[in-house]
């Protein structure tokens, strides 16, 4: 079985740390993002990859390259000029995916979701594509997806209503893994953009083609933005007994303090200065007595100037860095 994961996205609530290198190219963990989701493909014994490029597509193939130092085989699909969508990235590889049941797996996440038990899901009801869900229990900024009283995918709806965080009856959100099969093809159009959720599983639930629904259990953690990307590291270094991290190179200062942040490689941390809840860039030196806190500090020369994305925080100039506060 093969698997596809949608790396072609620009991460532009992640600006700045996506100024050079794609969304699932920036570090977690001192490790490529994306190869937490390698990994976790190889563990379900899935081992034949292809990886949809287009925003800094080097910034990943740099870093993986071939996956046989994860063993597995990669191959690519860089988009250009323009970026496809998810059902748009398949269209332009189907002559790779239309032989099996195939996986397709947002390059964003982190999960240790059973995966095999959605394939057995999938292949009992016969679907034509399988989506894995989880309950939202936060109820956070993610689409619900109604389900009928027979697994069926229904339809997808708007954001859920924070007021009942934590009742019992959460909504069903959508993970990001997908279990299809080839004749999704036939929906999907040819040469253009589309989506998935939004263009063509709506037209095969039309069709009368079973959508079916898989709603697991287990840890799932998706980095989208800068407050979740650094809320998602503290917790898994918080399971180590540890409140920050630092990549290789980093100096810290024997008078500088350094809580609950993440620091990429070779900072340097001056004299006198203090870091809270921060995300540090490569390369980037904090100066003597500097104070930041729920900060993104970037070197600012990485960053052509008026080049913001829309989504993006806005963030200022402070001597040689680019600082974005949030939360």
């Amino acid at each position: 079985m093969k698997a596809m994961i949608l790396a072609a996205g620009f991460g532009t609530r992640l600006w700045p740390l996506t100024i050079g290198r794609t969304k699932p190219a920036i570090p977690f963990l001192n490790r490529p993002l994306i190869a937490w989701t390698i990994e976790y493909l190889r563990r379900h014994g899935i081992d034949d990859l292809i990886i949809n490029l287009h925003h800094e597509p080097e910034s990943v193939r740099d870093q993986i390259g071939d996956g046989s130092g994860f063993g597995v085989k990669i191959s690519y699909s860089v988009e250009e000029p323009e970026i496809l969508g998810t059902s748009g990235a398949l269209d332009r590889v189907r002559d790779r995916l239309s032989s099996d049941t195939f996986i397709v797996v947002n390059g964003k996440i982190i999960t240790d979701i059973d995966l095999s038990a959605a394939i057995s899901t999938h292949r009992s009801r016969q679907a034509l594509a399988t989506l894995v869900l989880r309950p939202n229990i936060k109820r956070e900024r993610f689409s619900e997806v109604i389900v009928t009283d027979d697994g069926r995918i229904d339809r997808f709806g708007g954001f859920p209503s924070p007021d009942s965080a934590g009742t019992t009856d959460a909504p069903l959100m959508f993970t990001g893994i997908h279990i299809i099969e080839p004749g999704i093809f036939d929906f999907i159009p040819r040469n253009t953009f589309s989506d998935s959720v939004r263009d063509v599983y709506p037209k095969a639930m039309t069709a009368g083609r079973i959508i079916a629904a898989h709603v697991a259990q287990g840890s799932w953690f998706e980095l989208s933005t800068l407050e979740r990307y650094l809320a998602i590291s503290l917790e898994f270094l918080g399971r180590e007994g540890r409140d920050s991290i630092m990549d290789e190179g980093c100096r810290i200062h024997t008078d500088a303090e350094v809580t609950k942040s993440v620091l990429w490689k070779r900072v340097k941390v001056r004299r006198g200065a203090r870091l809270s809840q921060c995300i540090v860039g490569d390369d980037v030196t904090i100066p003597e007595g500097a104070v930041f806190n729920k900060s993104v500090i970037v070197r600012a020369d990485i960053a052509p100037p008026g080049q913001r994305p829309e989504k993006a925080l806005p963030g200022q100039v402070v001597g040689e860095n680019l600082v974005v506060n949030f939360g």
